[in-house]
């Protein structure tokens, strides 16, 4: 035990924070870890050749689908964590949460972003794409974006967790947002690895979700200045939340 919180504090000094960076003086910390103890299943090979352009995007390189990405030691990346409840005073971010469209796959996959927070869609690709908010919280939105550097922005306003981008020319691609209406989210890293600051003392309730294994929730008690522990673990068995 000792050595997994040895190494998740040197893998926290170096891994960037997604989404907001609060002030750690208004309160408590979480640091965690999502790991998943069974080996990973194999992600499916994309095929591009139905658009000649994202093709030579891909020429001389295996693209897969990164639904399941782990670390050697099992660290899961691509993790939604975020805690559960309403914070109504809490700080509102200021910064803007940026997908962009690289190589026919949007780039990052999973990312988080508070309810009226400008969201951006930027296509980087010499091709048609079409991004598609699939929602069951009515975050509903569907643009076509044809030319190289067009850029779509979009603020949503209901919780959803998690609402899915798809593109309607390439079936393949696919993202994930995650909208909750307080700044104490974040995404895990390539290891596995999570960091919340700034969270009020207290009691919590914690969720991390994953595209393939579906949700997990924990209980947490946070004190001020202080950090607290948390791990998830998938085991491989579960199944993943119903989505559009």
């Amino acid at each position: 035990m000792m050595r997994w919180l040895l190494s998740l504090t040197l893998v926290c000094a170096v891994v960037p924070v997604v989404a907001w960076q609060p002030s750690t003086a208004a309160g408590g910390s979480i640091q965690g870890r999502v790991r998943l103890t069974a080996p990973p299943p194999g992600n499916p090979i994309i095929r591009m050749g139905m658009d000649p352009r994202c093709a030579e995007a891909a020429r001389g390189k295996r693209i897969v689908q990164d639904a399941v990405v782990t670390s050697d030691d099992g660290g899961l990346a691509n993790a939604f964590v975020y805690l559960a409840g309403s914070f109504p005073d809490a700080p509102r971010p200021a910064g803007v949460v940026t997908i962009d469209q690289q190589r026919c796959m949007y780039r990052p996959r999973v990312v988080g972003a508070r309810v009226g927070q400008t969201i951006e869609f930027r296509n980087s690709d010499p091709t048609l794409h079409d991004v598609h908010g699939l929602s069951k919280a009515s975050n509903d939105f569907n643009i076509g974006q044809p030319l190289k550097g067009m850029v779509y922005k979009v603020a949503l306003k209901h919780e959803e967790v998690m609402l899915h981008i798809a593109c309607d020319v390439h079936r393949w691609m696919t993202a994930f947002v995650g909208v909750v209406d307080h700044p104490y989210f974040t995404v895990s890293s390539g290891a596995g690895v999570f960091t919340i600051d700034a969270i009020p003392p207290g009691r919590h309730t914690i969720r991390a979700w994953h595209e393939r294994y579906g949700t997990l929730t924990q209980s947490v008690d946070v004190t001020a200045g202080n950090t607290a522990v948390v791990e998830f673990i998938y085991t491989g068995s579960e199944k993943p939340d119903p989505q559009r």
